[in-house]
């Protein structure tokens, strides 16, 4: 199948509910399900093509997004800083109980040991505790695995009357004794903003995988998950691109894993098993008979030599009904069973991991890796941390606008912190200036600061009847008359304003995006603030004296 592979990059909270936690709580899943890209591109296609209601004779639209053996959407997992794809870590790792992972920038590494593996030998130290490893999601390269874990926030919240806008406070009622009222408190266990996740809808034919890749490059923006009006869902989509058919989850070819034995299935996916009554069970032994449906032969020496696996509930919600779907029971991701007598080809292994196994494949159920781990002993560490882009394009007008606001605001914040350091450090000394005097040169600056001009407050100077003039230049600032302070400032408040930083050249000039938008001390801040200097120092000595 051809793949096409996407970045989803968590804008919100997403809200993608599972069956855990109280009934007063929202709990998302991990991963962005499948079924959730699907109903978003089902939409999409609603929306380019006109239509109220999707055809389901038609072929086209029904290998678009009802066939399973045609297009299938699978679940968004992590995507690591070098934009890998992560996978759930197998229910097979164990590690000592008290060991725990290593700092990022340490040359250290914790110990994991996979138990499927029938060489695994665990430590012979009468203190060793194998204990589960915790962290959902996991890259492998040899014997070197990173770790990960998603970040989620949690919100609460309270029920709201949906017309008046507000809570309602909860009355008894006296025939039931029940609480009634949207005054009810719940809360939101979501998965946090600002994280990367990687999705891939497998496409059977080159036309389907034209169309995916269409409808993902209408708009960058797909809204996915519950509570999109109260701020949850918004996701932005990129790096989008094709890859051909010789596709692999784990970037392994299937001719270097055919001959492995025992023969190891890992669950990437949870998986979907009925019985032969047509009911959901958790019955590993029914993959047997998956894997001879789907491989068109009886596989009579198949035995299960082990298993690692956990059980879960899993259902969804159809917007076309309005309804939730059925609860029904799982084998969830990252279970691992080994097979002895399970002999496959290099064409079977790719057959099983493109099709998947079980019900619902086309939602992203049932997706599976054979032969995935070689090594039984592994070095885990924490994932680096990842580097935000450098650079930002800014390719409109109003953005570029927008981003010399926000550039000169900053600025601004800085200048803000060095007039309080100086207006704190900064005072006029001796009893030769009145109050009227500093009280006029206040008024004298406000007006100017009102215009930007600082022409008014040296006229101002220049013009002083004599008394007057007297008594700015007994008034002292550092040992220097006040009236040769106000000429120097006033003179050149550029490299007045400058001097204030010790680095003026980063700490006064701000880059935007691509270098498109500069910002630096120009000289309207630069009046602004040494007009304001001057007014802060006149009030604070006229404040001082009153004390």
């Amino acid at each position: 199948m051809i793949a096409i592979v996407f970045s989803l990059h968590t804008q919100q909270p997403l809200l993608a509910t599972s069956f855990q936690g109280d009934p007063n709580s929202d709990v998302s899943f991990s991963y962005i399900p499948g079924s959730m890209l699907r109903g978003a591109l089902i939409g999409l296609y609603m929306r380019q093509e006109g239509l109220n209601d999707l055809d389901l004779g038609n072929t086209k639209i029904r290998q678009l997004f009802f066939d399973p053996d045609h297009t299938r959407y699978l679940n968004a997992y992590l995507e690591d800083s070098a934009g890998q794809r992560t996978l759930p870590t197998p229910k097979s790792w164990f590690k000592e109980k008290n060991a725990d992972l290593p700092p990022v920038d340490s040359h250290l590494h914790m110990s994991v040991y996979d138990r499927i593996h029938p060489d695994c030998e665990l430590p012979d130290i009468v203190e060793f505790e194998p204990k589960k490893v915790t962290q959902e999601f996991c890259t492998v390269k040899d014997s070197n695995a990173v770790l990960y874990a998603v970040a989620r926030r949690i919100n609460v919240h309270n029920q709201r009357d949906r017309r008046k806008g507000r809570s309602i406070q909860a009355r008894r009622d006296q025939q039931t004794n029940e609480q009634k009222g949207e005054g009810a408190i719940f809360r939101y266990d979501a998965i946090d903003a600002g994280q990367t996740f990687q999705a891939m809808i497998l496409c059977q034919s080159d036309e389907t995988a034209t169309i995916v890749q269409q409808l993902l490059e209408v708009s960058n923006d797909m809204w996915l998950g519950g509570s999109q009006s109260a701020g949850y869902g918004h996701t932005k989509i990129s790096n989008i691109c094709k890859v051909d058919r010789n596709w692999s989850e784990i970037r392994i070819l299937a001719t270097k894993r055919n001959e492995q034995s025992p023969c190891t299935i890992t669950l990437l996916s949870d998986t979907l098993l009925r019985d032969e009554f047509g009911q959901s069970t958790v019955d590993i032994k029914l993959i047997k008979i998956e894997l001879e449906s789907l491989l068109k032969r009886t596989l009579s020496d198949l035995k299960i030599s082990n298993i690692y696996s956990s059980n879960s509930v899993v259902g969804g919600f159809n917007r076309k009904w309005g309804l939730p779907l059925p609860q029904v029971v799982a084998v969830s991701a990252g279970s691992v069973i080994s097979f002895e007598g399970l002999e496959l080809s290099a064409d079977e292994i790719q057959q099983l991991e493109t099709y998947g196994i079980g019900d619902r494949r086309i939602d992203g159920f049932g997706q599976i890796v054979v032969n995935w781990l070689e090594e039984w002993e592994l070095r885990a560490k924490r994932p680096e941390p990842s580097k935000p882009s450098q650079t930002l394009s800014l390719e409109t007008e109003l953005s570029r606008t927008i981003a010399q606001r926000m550039a000169k605001q900053l600025i601004k914040q800085r200048l803000e912190r060095k007039l309080e350091d100086r207006v704190s450090r900064l005072s006029i000394q001796g009893e030769g200036i009145k109050n009227s005097q500093l009280s006029r040169l206040q008024l004298i600056a406000r007006e100017a600061l009102a215009t930007g001009n600082c022409d008014s407050v040296r006229s101002l100077l220049e013009n002083l009847p004599s008394n007057a003039s007297g008594q700015f230049e007994r008034a002292k600032i550092d040992g220097i008359s006040l009236r040769q302070k106000l000429d120097e400032w006033l003179e050149h408040p550029v490299q007045f304003v400058t001097g204030w930083f010790s680095r003026p050249e980063s700490e006064l000039t701000l880059t935007v995006g691509d270098e498109s938008v500069q910002q630096s001390l120009t000289e309207e801040l630069a009046k602004e603030y040494t007009l304001r200097l001057i007014i802060a120092i006149a009030k604070k000595t006229v404040k001082e004296r009153a004390l």
